[in-house]
């Protein structure tokens, strides 16, 4: 027989209730900072073409990284950068069948947003 109700019953997992797992979203992110780091790579890249060209246009390119928005850009991009590289080794043991169990995966979630936060943080102290 039908079910009558069948058009009021909400999705299954309701959009609205369902939250994608951490290392889900660290897999997105992962995805998103690998294209993101070609915007970065192109600001710097863009930089020193600058420099080679003419020291007006150098001068236009300077002033645009060395502003607050450029500077938040470059970081962003450092960011993306050691968090790709974190999770990267993450993956590299995966490919040998390593680190696969649940609390493992829990455990290296939070070591690779926190050592990208730290090596980003190092980084521009050492800089």
């Amino acid at each position: 027989m039908a079910d009558v109700n069948r058009g009021n019953r909400p999705l299954s997992p309701h959009l609205q209730v369902y939250r994608l797992p951490l290392v889900s979203n660290i897999s997105i992110l992962t995805r998103i900072t690998g294209i993101a780091l070609i915007g970065g790579l192109t600001l710097i890249v863009w930089w020193f073409v600058a420099g080679a060209y003419s020291p007006d246009y150098f001068a236009t390119a300077d002033w645009l990284l060395s502003s607050w928005l450029g500077i938040l850009v470059l970081v962003g991009s450092l960011w993306a950068l050691w968090f790709h590289f974190c999770n990267g080794i993450r993956h590299f043991f995966w490919d040998f069948g390593k680190g696969f169990e649940l609390e493992t995966v829990n455990r290296t979630n939070w070591v690779v947003i926190g050592g990208s936060v730290v090596l980003t943080i190092l980084t521009l102290l050492i800089v």
